[in-house]
Order: C-alpha cells, then sequence, then structure tokens
C-alpha cells in the first residue's frame, strides 16, 4: 500500500470516528424521552418456581392477545386508548390462561405510571424514570416481575414465534444514527 492510501484510510477512519462520537445518539439515554413510550409490567404472584413459570405462560398471551390490537396505534396515545378499551377482555384472557393451568388466583390489570430502571431492549436504552405503563398483577402481584415496552412495540415484535433472522450492519447503523434528529415530546 501507498503512504497516500493509509493516511486517507486513518483520515477517513478518524473523521468517521468523530462523527460518531460528536453526533448524539438517538438511543443514547440522553436523547430518550420517556413520554414517547407505553410500558407493561406483568408481576407474578410470587417468587415461587410455578408463579414464576406460569407469569411467562401469562406474558406470552399477552403480547398474542395485545398484538393485533396495537397494530393499529399510530402514537402513544392512540396506543393507551386501546390498550384501555381492551382492559377487560385482557384481564379475561389472563384470568383464562390462570384457571386453565390451576391456579386460583385471579389477575389485576391497569394504566398508571410507574417508575422503572434503566433498561437496555436491543438497540434502545430507556432511561430510568416515570412511564405510563399498563401493570398485569397475577394474585398478590409480590413475585418478579417481567416488564418491557408496549409502545412503540419492542416486545411485541415477532409475537408469532417465527424464527426470522435480522441481520444488521454495524456501518449502517453508525452512518444511519448521524443523520437521525432527536425527537423532543
Amino acid at each position: 500500500m501507498s503512504v497516500k492510501v493509509i493516511i486517507s484510510l486513518v483520515l477517513s477512519l478518524s473523521l468517521l470516528a468523530f462523527v460518531f462520537l460528536a453526533v448524539p445518539q438517538k438511543d443514547d439515554v440522553s436523547s430518550i424521552n420517556n413520554c414517547e413510550f407505553l410500558r407493561i409490567h406483568i408481576r407474578a404472584n410470587s417468587n415461587s418456581e410455578v408463579d414464576q413459570d406460569i407469569k411467562y405462560v401469562v406474558k406470552d398471551e399477552v403480547v398474542k392477545y395485545l398484538t393485533p390490537h396495537l397494530s393499529k396505534a399510530q402514537n402513544k396515545a392512540s396506543a393507551m386508548q386501546i390498550v384501555k378499551s381492551v382492559l377487560p377482555d385482557l384481564k379475561i384472557v389472563v384470568d383464562n390462561v390462570l384457571l386453565q393451568n390451576g391456579f386460583a388466583y385471579t389477575s389485576d390489570g391497569r394504566l398508571l405510571q410507574e417508575n422503572f430502571p434503566t433498561r437496555v431492549y436491543d438497540d434502545k436504552t430507556l432511561p430510568a424514570g416515570m412511564y405510563d405503563s399498563l401493570i398485569i398483577n397475577l394474585g398478590s402481584g409480590l413475585g418478579n416481575n417481567w416488564w418491557c415496552v408496549v409502545y412503540p412495540p419492542l416486545c411485541f415484535v415477532n409475537a408469532d414465534n417465527s424464527n426470522n433472522v435480522v441481520y444488521k450492519s454495524k456501518l449502517v447503523e453508525i452512518i444511519n444514527s448521524f443523520w437521525r434528529r432527536v425527537n423532543v415530546c
């Protein structure tokens, strides 16, 4: 390789690194606004193995039930309205899962604000803070929990359990992150 090629390569990589590090990333904790997210929190009855196992069965059914409804949501407000409108039917779905699996307790679901810790979902980092949330308590709701994001649907993709593989290019992610704008609610 000639010296000119090496110098050009080093300068190009330096410029790319500078651009990547200097431009705020949309997925950085500091640039994500929690007012754009509707989270979900499913709390198990207890930390017993059976209560923890049924929590995941319930989670799968909740995702399966909500996914077609939430596919119509255009924004967080419409997602919240959809969830509010299906809460009675969602309770029936969850209670049927519990009953069919031999549990005597039922569920309680509601929309409210709840404090969440910092959490990473694939390429998104959500900062700790108060979020509008769908809370589902199974029985007493005192056990360990599962949480995710209803809107935008970070946890409600591939709910059909398909084995779709998504290939990502780090270079494309870096270039795309350069062009993104930070949104403020």
